[in-house]
């Protein structure tokens, strides 16, 4: 468990120094632009963009409460890049994983043959505390259970995708995912010229069409659907508003909500509305207090019956946790041979199942060497690392493992990927993991390119979750390239030799006017041994390298500089020799204003502004980070 060196390091290539000076670590291909253009950053520069991101995230009240405190969610400017064939692996194994999970809990709450064929004893499920005879006989309008789901990942020594864990009752972390990469094409959008990166700010879209999709058979042409909230003092209630806002819908508690004649209701200014779907955020066992528990006041009364008359959808279906039960995992391989007919996509961490007593022989000789996990656990809670506890620790562990064998599991230490992450001393190694979201609509299951990576943020820990003060990265899931990516380098190399030896040597001085303040803390020679300086020549990324992007952006300046002379931006006194620095939107309007001219419209005696040239592509949009 020692350090990065015993963990896949995802940017740098720990077996290749061929070509460097120095003998130091060589970049993955897909790191290259990304790793040359934080090479061209000082300290103070990579600080400011930190302070900008942290006041945009506390201004728009994206937040994470964390023992009691309400901080903005930790963002590391270091993204995760994941190649277009990597993504394509993780994004057919997640599939088949929600649909044999979907297959798995339609059969126990329905005909239960898995049990019939003895592909699963009957008692593995039954005694899940999560398995609610409520649910049974209770089937799904579009046979979807699982609407939502957030599959964990994690990366082994070898470099090898494993699941570490399914999430299938109310996942969370999607908002994270939207968010961070606004804040990056904001605060590093140079990061993006070089990558064709998927999008992600089409979720909401998605969720929303698998809900209304879920629909049930009476509800009107334009159902009605809901986001059901804990309420304010959740610690993911962020998200919840997010979604909401973002689909359209109501965000509501379950105060809310009333149930009559087996309909359920949602409380309005304007009187009553009949509700079709809720999207939940509240945990099984305090949505209905006539079915559940008695003294929640967190859900509806009555909502069961309503779901049971077929008059509205709970999505996540209830009773979907004995699918994400820890004590099943090991069995999901199963699961997808049974149902599916294949063979997994995505391997699982080698797990110990207590109940069996060889395993559990085995687990309590080898306590210290393993991790412990309760089977109902979430959050990160009650996970002892058995390298990491002292003595008294795994005494207690002990104790408990003999006194309830089911509630636990074990399995062998995987020293996550790291990943580069800045932190007090500077750019340090820190262990990663991966959470894909996928959505059913009924049809099709669709898995939002990227997902939330998240980040131990403590020195050799290898708990991620937020709830344990983790951070996260914004992942980008590369687009696959073509014939047509291949012409558009073509046509930029050439476009970038024409600029001539004047524009070359104005874009290094500028690179070495960037590079003033020195070097980040930690980057070029920190927790990696002998990680190589600055490349004094970089190579080109996917669409250009970083000195041909400043070429291009030298020879676009020259000859736009008249218009920038008539608006005042190269003069004295004009926004840029005041100290103006626009980006983003900014930018894009400013720019706009430059380039119209007052003309006047004939037959109205009026004044128009008239465009000078065609408007030109906001930044934001000129990323590749959009669906087509």
């Amino acid at each position: 468990m020692g350090g990065a060196w015993d963990a896949w390091d995802e940017m740098f290539d720990n077996d290749s120094v061929a070509g460097l000076t120095g003998g130091g670590l060589a970049p993955r291909s897909h790191y290259l632009p990304l790793y040359d253009v934080l090479g061209t950053l000082s300290a103070e520069d990579y600080q400011s963009r930190c302070v900008a991101r942290d006041r945009s995230f506390r201004d728009q009240g994206i937040t994470f409460s964390l023992s009691g405190e309400e901080r903005p969610f930790p963002l590391d400017l270091v993204p995760r890049v994941i190649p277009a064939e990597e993504w394509a692996v993780i994004e057919k194994g997640v599939v088949q994983r929600v649909r044999a999970l979907e297959a798995f809990l339609s059969d126990i709450y329905g005909p239960g043959e898995i049990f019939e064929d003895r592909v699963l004893p009957r008692r593995l499920v039954l005694s899940s505390s999560h398995f609610h005879r409520e649910a049974a006989k209770l089937p799904p309008f579009n046979g979807v259970r699982v609407h939502v789901a957030g599959i964990d990942l994690v990366r082994d020594g070898e470099g090898r995708y494993r699941v570490l864990e399914d999430n299938l009752r109310t996942p969370s972390g999607i908002s994270y995912v939207i968010e961070n990469r606004r804040a990056m094409t904001h605060v590093f959008p140079e990061l993006f010229a070089s990558y064709r990166v998927r999008a992600v700010a089409d979720y909401p879209a998605h969720l929303l069409a698998a809900l209304r999709a879920a629909a049930p058979a009476n509800a009107s042409r334009d159902p009605t659907v809901v986001v059901l909230t804990p309420g304010v003092h959740n610690s993911a209630y962020f998200e919840h508003s997010f979604l909401a806002r973002q689909m359209g819908v109501s965000l509501v508690e379950g105060r809310d909500l009333v149930c009559r004649q087996g309909v359920i209701f949602m409380r309005t200014t304007s009187g009553e509305e009949r509700v079709d779907v809720i999207y939940r955020r509240v945990d099984d066992e305090f949505l209905d207090p006539l079915q559940f528990l008695a003294t929640s006041v967190l859900g509806c009364p009555g909502l069961m019956n309503s779901a049971r008359a077929g008059n509205v959808t709970i999505a996540n279906a209830v009773g979907n946790g004995v699918a994400d039960d820890k004590a099943l995992y090991p069995r999901v391989p199963d699961l997808v041979r049974y149902y599916l007919g294949e063979e997994p996509v995505l391997d699982n961490v080698e797990t110990f199942l207590l109940e069996d007593p060889d395993h559990r022989s085995y687990v309590l000789e080898h306590i210290a060497e393993l991790v412990v996990k309760p089977v109902d656990g979430s959050g990160g809670y009650g996970i002892v690392v058995g390298p990491q506890a002292s003595d008294e620790q795994l005494d207690a562990l002990t104790a408990q493992l003999k006194a309830n064998p089911r509630g636990w599991i074990a399995q062998k230490v995987i020293a996550l990927s790291t990943s580069p992450t800045y932190v007090e001393e500077g750019f340090a190694p820190r262990h990663i993991d991966l959470r894909p979201f996928a959505v059913n609509d009924g049809g099709k299951i669709w898995v939002a390119p990227g997902g939330l990576t998240r980040v131990a943020l403590r020195r050799g820990s290898l708990v991620v979750n937020s709830s344990q003060g983790g951070g996260s990265k914004d992942t980008w899931a590369l687009g696959p390239t073509g014939t047509a990516r291949e012409r558009l380098v073509a046509s930029t190399a050439r476009a970038a030799g024409a600029a001539g030896a004047a524009a070359a040597s104005g874009a290094a001085a500028a690179s070495g006017a960037a590079g003033a303040g020195g070097p980040i803390p930690g980057f070029w020679e920190p927790a990696w041994p002998g990680a190589r300086p600055p490349s004094s020549a970089p190579e080109p990324g996917p669409i250009a390298s970083v000195s041909e992007q400043q070429q291009q952006q030298q020879q676009q300046q020259q000859q736009r500089r008249p218009e920038r002379l008539l608006s005042g931006t190269d003069v004295p006194g004009g926004p840029q020799a005041r100290g103006t620095n626009l980006g983003g939107e900014a930018a894009f309007q400013a720019q706009m204003q430059t380039q119209t001219r007052p003309v006047p419209r004939p037959g109205t005696g009026r004044t128009v502004l008239a465009a000078t040239e065609p408007p030109r592509t906001p930044p934001e949009e000129q990323l590749w980070d959009r669906s087509c």
